[in-house]
């Protein structure tokens, strides 16, 4: 049995079944019917409004639209593989609730500017609310950070503890890569909301269309100067792509630490029962779930970006069919996104707790305060680099004998150098070395309560903000 045709009496036979399913996008281009109704009612007005078709018509189109979508929200509409596409779909369905009218909808328009202009209608949705996840992320991190100022925790360089941090400026660094993020998804959000509607198949159109009222109606900032790239351009999906893959390079990297942190070689968290799994062997485990996933979605994401980048590169101007594959890039760019923030939400909020008391004990079981012992005799006017030298024999000869820097005498400090005296005791201390941290963006307290400030007043004025 072959597929009837949907297109002009240019073909004599239809479709082969199996090409018609190959060829058909109903399956996932659903996504997009809301945007595609909205789409078309706005196309509806403007022809209606330049005479293109009468005021009758046009209501009648737009009444026709909103019945549809009422339909499909109640389980009514449900359309199958013979529909082809959501456009095509939409289309039938009109025709069927309104008469030849309904044949009228597609006057001055492409499926090439209309599925452009779905999918930027969708994706500007969608940005939006990955933006309130990612406030909403920033809000848990900048909560944990206001109660974990004087928490300790051992800082890494290559995995290697190097110098202890306060709890807090470790979790701010987090809040500054999702502010990054908040703010090259609103960039993106007005790249995205320009309008192709009005640039037909690729040429524009010989009926006097009004495309700015069209992009008006629809809350576009503008629309494309140019009718091939307006049906041709991607970049906003790859622009887009992007973003996820940051986001989630940055989400993988805290889950990273979530999982080391959780286990019993750090013990700096203990994971909750609403967020993590047993094994099914070895009862004894709880598993971290929730980073773990992120950690291997992030992969996921990053190839959609790689393919889409793939996609593109070959393609000569205009619409080329290739370009039905970015939906369901687009698609899983956005819901994989916004499951991985939301998750990694609840984990921060409800899912873990930190240990202070183990914290602390590991930022006085090191080394890490070595840099300060150089920084005691450079204060004292030893040039840094000999004091950087003579710190690593100290560190030496400590580790020969079995001792933290805290554990030698007075006697020894002073055998190594005359210059130390009774405070480099205090000096080395894991809460002084914190806190002398006082540089701008540095880990010392008072700045971190600085910070704290500054990213909670950044924090509301990104949420009483429009894109």
């Amino acid at each position: 049995m072959t597929q009837a045709q949907t297109w002009s009496q240019r073909f004599e036979s239809a479709l082969h079944p199996a090409i018609a399913r190959f060829n058909a996008s109903i399956g996932f281009d659903i996504k997009l019917i809301e945007y595609d109704l909205t789409g078309s009612q706005a196309h509806a007005r403007m022809l209606g409004k330049c005479g293109i078709i009468s005021p009758e018509e046009a209501t009648q189109l737009v009444e026709g639209l909103e019945q549809i979508r009422q339909e499909y929200r109640s389980g009514q509409f449900t359309p199958g593989i013979d529909a082809e596409d959501v456009h095509f779909a939409v289309e039938r369905r009109l025709t069927e609730l309104v008469g030849d009218v309904g044949k009228k909808l597609h006057t001055a328009r492409s499926r090439n500017d209309q599925v452009g202009t779905d999918t930027r209608l969708y994706l500007r949705d969608r940005i939006q609310g990955i933006r309130q996840r990612i406030l909403a992320f920033q809000e848990v991190l900048l909560k944990l950070a206001e109660r974990h100022v004087e928490t300790p925790i051992p800082g890494y360089t290559h995995l290697q503890r190097a110098q202890p941090l306060s709890l807090a400026h470790h979790l701010l660094a987090y809040v500054e890569m999702a502010q990054r993020d908040w703010e090259r998804l609103g960039e993106i959000y007005r790249r995205t909301n320009i309008s192709p509607l009005g640039s037909g198949a690729l040429a524009g159109t010989t009926f006097p269309i009004d495309r700015h009222y069209a992009a008006e109606l629809l809350g576009f900032g503008g629309v494309y100067a140019n009718s091939l790239d307006g049906v041709s351009d991607r970049d906003f999906a790859i622009e887009f792509a992007c973003a996820s893959s940051l986001i989630l390079m940055h989400l993988s990297r805290l889950s990273e630490e979530v999982i080391l942190w959780s286990s019993e070689e750090f013990s700096f968290v203990t994971l909750k029962d609403s967020c993590s799994t047993g094994s099914s062997i070895m009862p004894q485990k709880k598993n971290p779930d929730v980073p773990e996933l992120v950690r291997g979605k992030a992969g996921r994401v990053f190839g959609h970006l790689h393919g889409l980048l793939v996609l593109m590169k070959g393609l000569p101007l205009a619409y080329n069919k290739d370009l039905q594959e970015d939906k369901e890039a687009i698609f899983d760019c956005v819901e994989t996104t916004d499951a991985c923030l939301e998750a990694m939400t609840i984990l921060l909020e409800e899912g873990l707790e930190f240990r202070p008391e183990r914290l602390a004990a590991a930022v006085a079981e090191d080394f890490s305060n070595a840099t300060d012992v150089a920084d005691y005799l450079a204060a004292k006017g030893v040039p840094f680099r000999e004091a950087y030298n003579l710190v690593g024999k100290v560190v030496r000869a400590s580790l020969a004998a079995g001792k933290l820097l805290k554990d030698l005498t007075l006697e020894e400090w002073q055998a190594l150098h005359p210059q130390f005296e009774e405070d480099i005791y205090a000096a080395i201390a894991p809460e002084r070395v914190i806190s002398a941290r006082n540089s701008y963006g540095g880990t010392g307290f008072e700045r971190v309560r600085e910070a704290l400030a500054a990213a909670r007043d950044r924090w509301e004025a990104c949420k009483n903000s429009t894109p």
